[in-house]
């Protein structure tokens, strides 16, 4: 079978912790099925370029796309207009202050050609569990001490996986990302794992690179 046809048969992920090579993953990007949302698991996946993302009530799917959509954190296009709302201080922003909410709010947020929600019970107990183990971080924005937008995800040291953001009033997760990225050029990561390509993350310098070359940039410290 070619190795891009999205029919390449699928792993099915026993108890051990361990993944296939992501070069397996089929046209789509989906490489697993199955396992489990253990700390243990979700952070190997993270470390092998791989994320979990699926439906209620459905086996849990694991995704390795290529390319992948990436932000390096010095090349964030920020509008004329996000110059302004920067200026004008419209926004505060906190970290890990509320980051059960964050989660809530993104599970809320109605995504263009999706049904629901992928933010399901077991992904929401999962994330919180890598939370207080200090693997998930959320970034919050606050506008007349009302909680307006945000953004979570996983924190690798040197790479940022981000998982979803929301906005609860216009330009809000945009002042959220745009601080991320700003903090995360100070640290010197070097990118934000956006996973898939929207033209939203395009307008704000994210673009797509081979999968190749993400995963040596993960594995590279």
């Amino acid at each position: 079978m070619k190795k891009n046809s999205p029919y390449r048969p699928l792993t099915f992920l026993s108890d051990a912790i361990c993944f296939p090579p992501v070069e397996d993953a089929n046209a789509e990007g989906l490489l697993a099925v199955g396992g489990d949302l253990s700390p243990e698991r979700l952070m190997l996946a993270y470390k092998s370029g791989i994320f979990p993302w699926f439906n209620e009530g459905s086996l849990i799917l694991w995704w390795s796309p290529d390319p992948r959509m990436v932000l390096f954190p010095d090349q964030i296009k920020i509008a004329k207009s996000m110059r302004k709302v920067l200026k004008d201080n419209q926004f505060t922003l906190t970290k890990n202050t509320c980051f059960e909410e964050v989660i809530d709010q993104c599970a809320k947020v109605k995504r263009k050609h999706q049904d629901g929600t992928w933010i399901t019970h077991e992904m929401k107990q999962a994330y919180l569990k890598l939370h207080l183990l200090g693997h998930a971080q959320s970034y919050e924005v606050w506008e007349d001490g009302e909680l307006v937008g945000g953004l979570y995800g996983i924190d690798q040291g040197h790479v940022f996986c981000g998982e979803s953001m929301f906005s609860l009033v216009n330009n809000a997760s945009k002042f959220a990302f745009i601080k991320l990225a700003q903090e995360l050029q100070q640290k010197k990561y070097r990118l934000i794992d956006c996973q898939l390509y929207t033209t939203h993350l395009e307008s704000l310098g994210a673009r797509e690179i081979p999968r190749s070359e993400f995963i040596a940039i993960l594995t590279r410290r």
